[in-house]
């Protein structure tokens, strides 16, 4: 929680390590995700269409300060990017075997041809 009272409140007194920049850079973006969910939740939490409005424009604001955290992590962390697509290559896999697994399930169609003497000769 930000101390508002005090000025120097979240400074560092030295210089930031690279390593430390970019721990910095995941709790930035982090807050700019948090943002984002507290502005749609109140958004959702209303009404007034003035409102909502507002919330979500600066809700979508924070997503693309989001996206230039990211952005600069993948130029600080060589490695981000690879973990990255790992986990996108993760999610496409899970996502083939949920598609195969509702195709596989998916009940016959019914043969709607069916007919009263067709219906005898099973018996």
């Amino acid at each position: 929680m930000p101390e508002f009272v005090n000025p120097f409140s979240g400074m560092v007194p030295r210089k930031m390590t690279k390593t430390e920049l970019i721990r910095a850079l995941r709790l930035d973006m982090s807050a700019e995700l948090e943002a984002v969910h507290t502005y749609t939740a109140h958004a959702d939490a209303t009404d007034d269409p003035l409102v909502k409005k507002v919330l979500l424009d600066v809700a979508d604001e924070e997503r693309v300060h989001a996206g230039e955290f990211l952005e600069l992590l993948r130029r600080l962390a060589p490695d981000e990017q690879q973990f990255l697509d790992e986990g996108r290559q993760e999610v496409e896999a899970m996502a083939a075997g949920v598609m195969a697994e509702q195709t596989s399930a998916a009940p016959a169609s019914p043969d709607l041809t069916a007919t009263v003497g067709s219906l005898k000769e099973e018996r």
